[in-house]
């Protein structure tokens, strides 16, 4: 990666010198079925404010030519380190012309390059943020030096070519040319080529305006395309966000597009968003797969206007950009007429606020506002305080000043700064104008500073069962070691419930909205009130904080929690439970028999999910080694009886069998594993399709009961690119050591396999019943993880280091070895941060089993 940093300050410099016009960018994709290299031509218009040197970007194997207003400049002496120099450049208007061979590739960076295995068809789709257009053409990759881009592409014939503007008709030569582009930046500029198959339809807005919409994917998953479902979810968006934005929609159309292969989510391409093909659902999928499908929908449709119409001066405000989306398409899903999940602030408290909390309790915890110096510290900030700590912070900030008032704002915005680039002062002055709130004090107590806070309920109770006094303690923990700043208080928009059993279900019957601010804030409103069976601390979620209940709301919820009539205050409840758990302040085997106490009774499907992906984790790095077993057979047995007991074809039912599957190790129990998949074994209602197929073989491969001729066989059944993954995951999970240091050496030794391969195999490789047969990957790791990252790019070299971290060696000799790496190898701050993620996990692991095994020796004596 050495030789494609940018610093901030080298942006700095090159914005106060340069602004760009426009770009025109001409490929010659014609021999994309074969691979190897493209021509790329670039011709960029520019302007210096006065006299000097700078650069542009250009990461490619080879320059044929660079002219600079009109003179012929050798490559050989102008282009080195991913950059073509531009010395004495005269005040006033330039051009420049690159002619260069850019590569193709399979990391999901630049231009990434795929075969259907299925038409053995070339499929082609750009990603540029961060900094990988300069992959594809000559840019100056920074977003604050926007332009105009015309785009013309060469193409097989048959093939469709798609970019962010109006795709033209298919021209009889294969050249497409399109219209210039407004001015945008060069990370979201976007080509998509390839036989896409499509389906069109179109939004018809207020005063006859007409958006038309597109939806494409390969022609192997059409069968499977729900398009009427992505394009209503997609009106609805559009309806909402006009409404809240009172701003028209910035662009000439609106594709979606479906690619394989896709490192992220989605991508906001400005009118061309790529979005993961794995939301083509092939097989039967819970609800809750069509609302995160929904809501990142609806979080690339917001960044049309915060992020492409107004976009970010520089990395550090990244975190408004995915914030504002995040929360905006939640707050959709949650308020626009006719939404299928109006319980989506549920699955937010559920999901991404639990992320939000462990990242950060992790030694790279780091203000929300981070300090991004090079483009690789912004590379390692696509995380939870980013996105979810961010996006809870600003649903407190509309709790804050009024959803009102917070939209106001944003319109204000909006109007001011079109097409331009802004930091958070220029919203924060349009919020505080249409509020009436100063918010500077605001700001710095939340997006300046590191840390999460703990909220703590101090209840006295009278003799005749009132409350006598009612206070919220706010504690302010150390952050963790290696974390920069200090523990600080905040302020907390807060609601108190107070639920009582009612027929044996728990209803709120009463609710105090707040302001907490200081170490003891005093509720004088519950004085003097019953003392309800439950109180419970950020009712509603309104702010950001770890919550903990008091004693005697602490038992009523460890036989009732199922019991709360509404879905949020479960989650809430759910989440800090997990978190105590984390903490080693419930013990992993008293968690487990909380949720085996109230998961039966849990409606929604995505908390029962999130509880199930969390029970896993507690019995593989939670509980104490000697009681796991123990706790894996109570599990996997609960799992199977809520397998059979579930209603026939219901999600419940698919999502039990997915979580027996994962846990499955006794004969018996593979036996019923080997019996759904072969057929000579039934549950009414189960649909055994293609992908829960191979999450069933998968698992009897891990475990030695199912080998290559099997999976062979079902790759047969399954030849598609999804079916080469997880048959390579399947083969990675066997046993045997021969077979591990054939899948370590694939990975590590090698560099072949394209991303989502890598991905598939890396998942397979480590399986938490195979300790003893992966502990000799420790030393191996440390001695190849450097390598990988100095010799890879970002995107796959990330998949190795996190991947294949040793998290599952659970001792101290793993922090050890750990720390004498840290010590010897002088890791570049990106990787160093995510190695030293990894080893907290291993770290919190040990405490966590030390209080599970605290707790059983407690409960003994």
């Amino acid at each position: 990666m050495a030789g494609t940093n940018l610093t901030r300050v080298e942006a700095q410099e090159r914005a106060r010198l340069l602004t760009v016009d426009a770009y025109d960018i001409e490929l010659d994709l014609r021999g994309a079925q074969d691979g190897g290299t493209f021509r790329s031509v670039t011709t960029v218009r520019f302007a210096a404010s006065e006299p000097g040197s700078s650069f542009i970007d250009l990461v490619a194997p080879a320059v044929h030519e660079v002219v600079l207003n009109g003179t012929s400049l050798d490559p050989a002496q102008v282009f080195a380190d991913s950059r073509i120099a531009l010395d004495a450049l005269p005040a006033g208007p330039s051009e420049l012309r690159v002619v260069a061979d850019c590569a193709y590739t399979n990391s999901g960076e630049g231009l990434h390059r795929f075969v259907d295995p299925v038409d053995k068809q070339a499929y082609l789709y750009t990603q540029f943020e961060v900094p990988d257009a300069r992959r594809v053409f000559a840019s100056f990759e920074q977003p604050d030096l926007k332009a105009s881009f015309a785009f013309t592409v060469k193409a097989p014939a048959g093939w469709t070519v798609v970019s962010n503007s109006p795709t033209p008709e298919p021209p009889a030569d294969g050249v497409w040319v399109f219209e210039p582009t407004p001015r945008i930046s060069s990370y979201i500029t976007a080509l998509i080529v390839g036989p896409y198959a499509a389906v069109h339809s179109t939004w018809e807005g207020e005063g006859g305006r007409s958006v038309p919409l597109g939806v494409y994917c390969r022609p192997s998953l059409v069968e499977h395309l729900d398009a009427e479902e992505i394009f209503a979810v997609t009106r609805q968006g559009f309806d909402w966000f006009h409404d809240k934005f009172a701003h028209p929609y910035p662009f000439a159309k609106y594709d979606q597009l479906f690619v394989p292969e896709f490192n992220a989510g989605a991508m906001e391409n400005a009118a061309a968003v790529t979005i993961r093909d794995q939301y083509v659902f092939r097989s039967k999928v819970t609800d809750s797969a069509y609302e995160l499908r929904a809501e990142t929908i609806l979080h690339e449709l917001a960044h049309m206007w915060f992020g492409d119409l107004v976009t970010m001066e520089w990395w550090n405000d990244l975190w408004l950009n995915e914030s504002f989306a995040t929360y905006t398409s939640i707050a959709c899903q949650a308020h626009a007429p006719g939404s299928k999940w109006p319980h989506s602030w549920t699955t937010f408290a559920n999901s991404m606020k639990t992320w939000a909390y462990r990242q950060d309790q992790l030694p790279s915890t780091h203000p929300i506002m981070a300090e991004i110096n090079d483009l690789e510290d912004v590379l390692v900030n696509f995380d939870g305080i980013t996105y979810a700590k961010g996006a809870s912070v600003l649903k407190q900030l509309v709790a804050y000043v009024g959803m009102d008032e917070f939209f106001a704002g944003v319109q204000q915005y909006f109007k001011r700064h079109a097409w331009g680039n802004t930091r958070l002062s220029d919203l924060l002055g349009a919020l505080e104008e249409t509020s009436g709130r100063d918010l500077k004090s605001w700001s710095k107590a939340w997006l300046e500073t590191a840390g999460i806070n703990v909220l703590r309920p101090e209840i006295e109770i009278g003799a005749d069962g009132t409350v006598t006094s009612f206070a919220v303690r706010q504690e302010a923990p150390e952050l963790p070691i290696g974390a920069k700043g200090v523990p600080v208080l905040r302020p907390h928009r807060i609601a108190i419930g107070a639920y009582d059993l009612k027929d044996g279900a728990l209803v709120r019957t009463r609710r105090v909205e707040l302001d907490v601010d200081g170490a003891l804030t005093e509720v004088p409103e519950l004085a003097g009130t019953p003392r309800p069976d439950v109180f419970l601390l950020n009712d509603d979620d309104l702010s950001y904080a770890k919550i903990r209940l008091d004693e005697q709301s602490l038992a009523v919820v460890r036989d009732h929690l199922g019991d709360f009539t509404e879905s949020l205050p479960r989650a809430l409840v759910w989440a800090a439970a997990w978190d105590m758990t984390r903490d080693g302040e419930l013990a992993a085997r008293d968690y487990l028999e909380l949720v085996l106490h109230g998961i039966g009774k849990e409606s929604g499907i995505g908390v029962v999910q999130t509880l199930h992906r969390q029970v896993k984790l507690a019995l593989d790095s939670y509980v104490a080694p000697q009681w796991r077993e123990t706790g894996v057979a109570r599990w996997t047995q609960a799992s199977l009886d809520h397998l059979r007991a579930a209603a026939p074809g219901s999600d419940h039912q698919l999502a039990w069998a997915r979580a027996f599957a994962a846990t499955a190790h006794t004969p018996e129990q593979l036996d019923v594993l080997q019996g759904l998949l072969d057929g000579s074994d039934s549950i009414d209602g189960l649909a055994v399709d293609t992908d829960l197929r191979w999450a069933l073989l998968t698992r009897l491969a891990a475990t030695g009961r199912a080998g290559e001729e099997a999976i062979d066989a079902e790759l047969v059944r399954d030849p598609t690119s999804a079916g080469e993954q997880h048959a390579a995951a399947a083969r990675a999970a066997r046993p045997g050591a021969e077979n591990k240091a054939e899948v370590w050496a694939s990975v590590v030794d090698e560099d072949k396999l394209p991303n989502a391969v890598q991905e598939a195999v890396i998942g397979g490789f480590v399986q938490s019943d195979q300790r003893e047969l992966l502990a000799p990957y420790v030393e191996r790791y440390f001695a190849s993880v450097k390598g990988v990252w100095d010799s890879r790019s970002y995107e796959m070299a990330q998949q190795v280091v996190v991947g294949l971290y040793p998290s599952l060696q659970i001792s101290q000799s793993t922090l050890d070895a750990t720390d004498a790496w840290l010590a010897s190898a002088e890791p570049v701050p990106a990787l160093r941060r995510l190695v030293v993620e990894s080893r907290s996990g291993v770290e919190r692991a040990l405490k966590a089993q030390a209080a599970d095994e605290a707790a059983s020796r407690a409960a003994a004596s």
